[in-house]
């Protein structure tokens, strides 16, 4: 049978809305393909798209936008070393022995390409519910890792369709414990304490709505991303196994000194873990702390020291595949200055004073996620992006007397809408999957469009 005539068998085989869900993602997969730039591309691009905006919707000065992005541009160097040490965290809890057995035993169950595109999609969104830096980790082994479970048993699987998948699970993120706007506002000395006071998770992450709202991405998006796979005959898969280099930490043969016992003793794990866990004790106990950025990195950090072997088999797991973690923090001065031009030149005061405009106390949650999807693509950073736009929102609840912790999770599902359309945080996904951004962005495009509707009508209904 010729290529055309299997082509013309497959599609006839498929369900209508198999035909109809490949048939809307083929333009986005096309179009992507020819026109998405490398991620840092994107970031210069969007530089100088806010910096034209600034002048045209701001009417701010050339000087004035040109200082903005000069004085933003280092401003987040505290918060990109947070998001370095979610990623470097989860990195290593996601290649420690235990965890990695875990998965590959997970992979085993993809038998057939329902279930590779479904375990791929749902391991990492469950892993993003206790650490979006884990998600992403996750995420990419467990593509790579089910795309060479495929080839040995003879499953076809569209590889860039399982790594959009995996990269898919990002879209429910700020509705689990690492969430930035809901960790944000539950700290008791955060910046807008004073005028919205502190706001707890049971109201934000665990909230009747958030979990409704994540169960039904959880349970839908899975048939969403196997209603796209395009015919057999279409798939791109991997050639051979991708094999990873493991690190060397067995050290066999290696003379015995005092700086290779130092370097291989298992102790100094459990001494920082030790005082990891008193620490824990002191804030969450003694003092009644909350949870955040901090606490979070903490935390995972002593789950990775306790599932390696040694201080040096920690650091080389943390070595082994982090590429992507010095691309993300490469480009977040450039976010920083796009993030200073918009609140120095007032755009982004402006833009979400234009959506508020027009919300009422029941829309202003929806109306929220639009803005805050928005300034997401010119600011991928869910803390950062508060900073940016948290003030004209709880402005705005006050004034119209709308449910604070509602409005400020519609930010924040705002930003992890929006994060299918921008190429941010795949970085590491793609790094360890081996793949480039136009590769998986045209599939992301059409979760972009399903979680909007989720979202949609989750915030105006629920």
């Amino acid at each position: 049978m010729s290529t055309t005539q299997s082509q013309v068998t497959e599609n006839a085989d498929a369900s209508w809305l198999n035909r109809a869900m490949r048939a809307l993602a083929r333009p986005f997969v096309a179009l992507t393909q020819r026109y998405m730039p490398d991620a840092f591309i994107f970031a210069i691009l969007l530089t100088v798209l806010t910096f034209v905006l600034s002048i045209v919707m701001a009417e701010a000065s050339a000087d004035q936008a040109i200082d903005a992005w000069g004085e933003g541009f280092w401003k987040l160097q505290t918060f990109a070393a947070q998001m370095a040490m979610i990623l470097i965290t989860g990195l290593v809890l996601a290649q420690t022995p235990l965890v990695r057995r875990g998965i590959l035993a997970i992979v085993e169950l993809a038998t057939t390409p329902a279930r590779a595109y479904a375990l791929v999609y749902i391991i990492p969104a469950l892993a993003g519910l206790f650490s979006w830096g884990l998600c992403l980790i996750v995420g990419g082994v467990m593509a790579r890792e089910t795309a060479n479970s495929c080839l040995r048993r003879g499953v076809t699987v569209h590889y860039p369709l399982l790594v959009a998948a995996a990269y898919s699970a990002m879209v429910t993120w700020h509705q689990g414990l690492s969430g930035s706007i809901p960790l944000k506002i539950a700290e008791k000395n955060h910046f807008l304490v004073d005028r919205m006071g502190v706001i707890p998770f049971s109201e934000t992450v665990f909230s009747y709505q958030s979990i409704v709202i994540a169960l039904l991405l959880l349970v839908t998006l899975p048939f969403v991303i196997l209603l796209m796979r395009p015919p057999k005959s279409e798939c791109v898969t991997i050639r051979k196994e991708i094999k990873v280099e493991e690190p060397d930490v067995s050290h066999t043969g290696q003379e015995k000194t005092p700086a290779t016992i130092l370097n291989n003793a298992r102790i100094f794990n459990l001494v920082i873990v030790a005082g990891a866990l008193a620490y824990l004790w002191l804030h969450f106990v003694v003092r009644d702390g909350g949870i955040n950025t901090n606490i979070m990195n903490l935390i995972f950090l002593s789950l990775g020291l306790v599932l390696t072997r040694s201080p040096v088999h920690y650091v080389e797991l943390a070595l082994a595949e982090g590429r992507g973690i010095a691309a993300i923090i490469l480009q977040f001065p450039f976010y920083a200055g796009i993030m200073g031009i918009m609140t120095g030149t007032g755009l982004a005061t402006a833009l979400a004073a234009w959506f508020v405009s027009f919300s009422t106390a029941e829309t202003l949650p929806f109306w929220g996620m639009i803005s805050g999807g928005l300034i997401n693509l010119f600011v991928p950073s869910g803390g950062g992006q508060w900073a940016v736009q948290g003030p004209v929102m709880i402005e705005a609840a006050q004034t119209l007397g709308a449910d604070m912790p509602r409005v400020a999770m519609g930010v924040a599902m705002g930003d992890q809408w929006t994060n299918m359309l921008q190429p941010f945080w795949a970085i590491p996904v793609l790094a360890i999957a081996g793949l480039g951004v136009r590769d998986i962005m045209g599939y992301t495009a059409v979760v972009f469009l399903w979680s909007g509707l989720i979202f949609g009508f989750g915030l105006l209904y629920l």
